[in-house]
C-alpha cells in the first residue's frame, strides 16, 4: 500500500511539471482534467496513507512538494496566460510565502527540530490549499469555455470569482505564514 500511495504523490509531482507544457500550448481541457485529477490524489494518497497506516517521512515529504508544485506551475502559467496585475500579484506573492516557510522549516530542521503544521482549530495553510486548488481549476473551467461562449456575462462573473478566489488564497496564505512565523519564533526560543 505504500508503494500505491507513494505513487499517487509521484504522479502529481509529475503532473505538475506536464501542465507547463500542456497550458503553454493553451490546451485547455487537458490541463483542467490533469490538474483536477493531480488534485484529487491530493485528497487520495493522504487518506489511504493514514487509513491503511501507509504513513511514511519520504511520503510526507514528497507530499508537500507535489502540491506546492502543482498549485504554483498552474498558477504561474496561468500568470503568463492572463497577463494582468491582478492574477500576477497574488501568484508572485504566493510563491514568495512559499519560499519563506519552506526556508524556516529548512532552517529549523538543520537544528535538529521538526516545525510541525499550525495546530490551530483551522489551519490557514489548510484553507489556502483547498482555495488555491478549487479557484485554479475553476479558473481552467472558465478557460476551457470561453471559446465555446465568448460572449457570456455569467463566464465573465465565474473568471471573475476565479480571480476573486485568487486573493482570498492569497490572504489564507498570509495568515498561515503569520502562523508558521510564531511557530518558528517559538522554536528560536529552543536554539542556542
Amino acid at each position: 500500500m505504500k508503494i500505491f500511495v507513494n505513487s499517487l504523490t509521484a504522479f502529481r509531482i509529475v503532473a505538475a511539471f506536464a501542465l507547463l507544457p500542456v497550458l503553454e500550448y493553451q490546451w485547455f481541457w487537458f490541463a483542467f482534467v490533469l490538474f483536477s485529477v493531480a488534485g484529487l490524489t491530493d485528497f487520495f494518497d493522504g487518506w489511504l496513507a493514514k487509513k491503511y497506516n501507509a504513513v511514511t517521512k519520504l511520503g510526507g515529504v514528497m507530499d508537500h512538494i507535489g502540491d506546492k508544485l502543482l498549485v504554483l506551475s498552474a498558477s504561474f502559467m496561468l500568470a503568463v496566460i492572463i497577463n494582468s496585475w491582478y492574477v500576477s500579484i497574488p501568484v508572485v506573492l504566493m510563491i514568495a510565502r512559499n519560499i519563506y516557510v519552506s526556508g524556516l522549516r529548512e532552517f529549523i530542521g538543520t537544528q535538529k527540530m521538526e516545525m510541525p503544521v499550525p495546530s490551530h482549530r483551522m489551519s490557514w495553510g489548510k484553507v489556502a490549499a483547498f482555495a488555491q486548488q478549487t479557484t485554479l481549476g475553476g479558473i481552467l473551467l472558465a478557460l476551457c469555455i470561453l471559446p465555446l461562449a465568448p460572449e457570456s456575462k455569467l463566464l465573465f462573473y465565474f473568471l471573475m470569482a476565479g480571480i476573486l478566489g485568487l486573493w482570498f488564497s492569497l490572504l489564507a496564505s498570509l495568515i498561515s505564514a503569520a502562523q508558521y512565523t510564531i511557530l518558528f519564533l517559538g522554536k528560536l526560543k529552543n536554539i542556542k
